[in-house]
């Protein structure tokens, strides 16, 4: 028996298990391809209003075609123009979300870069990797949040197995890697400090008796998108599409199953938790609740990282 059976029997989340979704809201970073772009074709399925946070207007627009072609014109899907990487980016994107949208029932931070083969900086001055996966969605995440809190809406933070690792902690006399650069553990460490920022958030919620707002982390397990060809290096672009061949690589389709769980799901029986595929390795299958591992909500680690990324982006959370 897997952990899995006794959330959802033996085939694990579905989108079967979703009804109508019309009035709700969700955000999605990184919509226009992949798992963000699968998990926006399942939501706007159910008649829910979906607003893409992308980098790429021009690739922005040919998803919304697509899915426009799929469920219609009058399909209500949009886009915002946000590169995480860029913090001002960000605070434009948070701004306009604000104007624009009047509930938010889910934030789902789906947008990541991965394996960047040579260290490379934002031009706020951090490490590619972290600055995008982590400080831009904590930014964002914080810019949101009284909308989100408002709405009694959901942070959904998409994580990756890959916080199991490189250094399992982080890095805090050398956040941007000027020493033993590793597009792996630069990148382990990334999404390690996104899994952090959102127990660390659950934690302060609890404390402050806010409970309008739920936080959940999943991953995507190994799904069949463009992160790794889109930032990797020639060497691990050519592994991954080995991969992709094999049993252990599912569909992105798959890949979106989690996030979308996490987003609108109801039976989820506890947030400090990791959802995501319970197969083999914990990598595909049956979604439900995975192996959450101790290092990921060091409790020390946590409190440091949320003080540093709280300076690192000029953003203080009220809480």
């Amino acid at each position: 028996m897997t952990k899995n059976d006794s959330l959802f029997g033996p085939e694990g989340w579905t989108p079967e298990r979703l009804g109508s979704l019309a009035g709700k809201t969700y955000l999605i970073t990184g919509a226009n391809a992949g798992a963000g772009f699968e998990a926006a074709r399942i939501l706007l399925s159910k008649n829910a209003k979906v607003v893409m946070l992308n980098r790429s207007a021009e690739k922005s627009a040919a998803a919304i075609e697509t899915l426009k072609e799929e469920f219609g014109a009058d399909a209500d899907v949009s886009f915002i123009r946000m590169d995480l990487a860029v913090l001002d980016s960000v605070r434009d994107a948070a701004r306009e979300v604000l104007e624009k949208e009047s509930r938010i029932d889910a934030l789902i931070c789906n947008a990541a870069i991965a394996q960047v083969p040579t260290r490379k900086l934002t031009v706020d001055g951090f490490e590619s990797q972290l600055g995008t996966n982590h400080y831009g969605h904590f930014l964002l995440c914080g810019m949101l949040f009284d909308r989100i809190e408002a709405s009694r809406g959901r942070i959904v933070v998409v994580a990756s197995l890959g916080y199991n690792l490189g250094l399992k902690t982080i890095q805090f006399d050398d956040m941007n890697w000027e020493n033993r650069y590793g597009a792996n553990t630069a990148y382990s460490q990334s999404k390690l400090a996104q899994m952090m920022f959102a127990y660390e958030l659950q934690d302060r919620l609890a404390a402050a008796g806010r409970t309008a707002v739920q936080v959940y982390v999943c991953h995507p397990g190994s799904s069949a998108t463009s992160l790794i060809t889109t930032s990797g290096s020639r060497m691990m672009r050519a592994i991954w599409w080995l991969m992709t061949k094999t049993p252990m690589v599912q569909t992105a389709e798959k890949g979106a199953y989690p996030e979308v769980m996490c987003a609108t799901e109801e039976a989820l029986p506890e947030q400090r938790a990791l959802y995501g595929p319970t197969g083999r390795m914990e990598a595909v299958g049956p979604v439900g609740r995975g192996t959450l591992n101790p290092h990921a909500h060091d409790k020390e680690v946590m409190v440091k990282l949320w003080d540093v990324s709280e300076q690192a982006t000029g953003f203080e959370w009220e809480i």
